[in-house]
């Protein structure tokens, strides 16, 4: 079972992820963005990592509390997207302490439906969207910790890789839409490195 400590293990993993890879997350924005989604993330996530001691044993409040203390970082639409599907897995798991594996298919995929509304955008647009239902769609149905740690790290990285040829339709990048071909997105991207680091060790 999931419980407050693997939480705060994951929040201190992806806090120092996302401080090692802001340089590469912002050099790739800035190819179609803003070129600020490392410091978004990094800001974001040290925001988390301080407030982690208060965290309580209720996983809904904890998330609930991650997801504000992001929010309180960040302005920016991937910032707000992030906060807006840990806000979805909060509402699920309200009241609880624990959880299994072999839920994460269901809470990714709310996650994915929460930020998809919230963004107003479609699927196959080549953005985070992709990667959430990428994941979700491989690990429904598994249950073990190690399988769908990998079976989400392995659909992330596939996910990338099967977008990066196609041209941006969603957001700012499709203004970029021809250079975005042959481009990895760059929340495509920060979202691959957050499940990497999230389920390391998993």
């Amino acid at each position: 079972m999931i419980g407050r400590d693997a939480l705060l293990a994951a929040i201190d993993r992806l806090a120092t992820a996302m401080e090692r890879e802001a340089p590469a997350l912002n050099e790739i924005d800035g190819q179609l963005g803003d070129g600020d989604l490392g410091i978004t993330m990094t800001r974001g996530m040290q925001a988390v990592r301080e407030g982690a001691g208060e965290m309580p044993a209720d996983l809904g409040q904890a998330l609930l509390k991650c997801a504000q203390a992001f929010t309180r970082t960040s302005g920016s639409s991937y910032g707000t997207l992030f906060a807006t599907g840990l806000m979805s897995a909060a509402k699920a798991l309200k009241g609880r302490e624990t959880f299994d594996a072999s839920e994460v298919s269901a809470l990714i995929a709310g996650a994915r439906d929460a930020m998809q509304a919230r963004g107003k955008a479609e699927l196959g647009g080549k953005t985070v969207l992709d990667s959430l239902d990428a994941m979700a769609r491989a690990t429904a149905g598994l249950s073990h910790p190690a399988e769908v740690a990998r079976a989400a790290r392995e659909a992330a990285r596939e996910a990338m890789e099967a977008f990066k040829d196609k041209p941006a339709t969603v957001g700012r990048a499709r203004i970029f839409a021809d250079r975005s071909r042959t481009m990895l997105d760059p929340g495509m991207l920060a979202m691959t490195r957050i499940v990497e680091a999230v389920t390391d060790g998993a």
